[in-house]
């Protein structure tokens, strides 16, 4: 059972790492744009189950996945499978889960390939209150809490990058997902909120 107290020991345990920047040459805004929306719409949530079609590498992936130590509601580890090439989606705390989901995928039996696109998200204390804020504000909500936090791996994840917050996960309905929206939005110092949490059965 996840609880509050597990999620404010994995956000004190992230303070203590350090990240090392990578500059790479600026994008067209326009391709980056394309790109985020081709991983948007191929966007496979590891904590979120998948169909019945699902290929046995897609399930043992998501299998290892979830199972990584360090992962909690802070991260958002997503794959997307191409035959024997696997891309890990995403964004993470710690440098450390980036690279352990990468192991991890390499030893599911038919992976050929892995293409790490995991980002590791800014060291700032500003982002780290944002994050325990956010996280009071839903997992708190008695409405919220009831029906998504009690469980092993709870399924509205919070990132946190300078001040914007994206919200990833699956909620049960559209009241639920748009009450969410509403406690994250109502937290102090909080530049934008993205929602981009599914709601049940409805579909991507």
């Amino acid at each position: 059972m996840y609880s509050i107290k597990r999620a404010i020991a994995a956000f004190s345990c992230g303070l203590a790492l350090f990240a090392v920047p990578v500059f790479a040459a600026p994008a067209d805004k326009n391709d980056k744009n394309d790109k985020n929306d081709k991983d948007r719409q191929t966007h496979n949530d590891a904590f979120i189950p998948g169909n019945r079609s699902e290929s046995r590498i897609a399930r043992e992936v998501r299998h290892e996945l979830i199972s990584l130590p360090y992962y909690g509601v802070f991260d958002d580890l997503a794959f997307r499978v191409e035959g024997g090439t696997v891309t890990l989606l995403g964004a993470v705390t710690r440098p450390v889960l980036k690279s352990d989901a990468e192991k991890a995928t390499k030893s599911v039996e038919g992976v050929t390939q892995v293409v790490n696109n995991i980002e590791v998200l800014p060291l700032s204390p500003m982002d780290d209150q944002i994050r325990m804020a956010v996280y009071r504000a839903i997992y708190g909500n008695p409405s919220l809490s009831t029906r998504y936090g009690f469980r092993a791996v709870p399924s509205i994840h919070i990132l946190v990058r300078n001040g914007h917050v994206s919200l990833e996960g699956v909620v049960a309905n559209q009241a639920d997902k748009n009450l969410v929206n509403i406690a994250a939005n109502g937290v102090p110092n909080v530049f934008s909120v993205q929602n981009n949490l599914q709601v049940e059965n409805s579909g991507k």
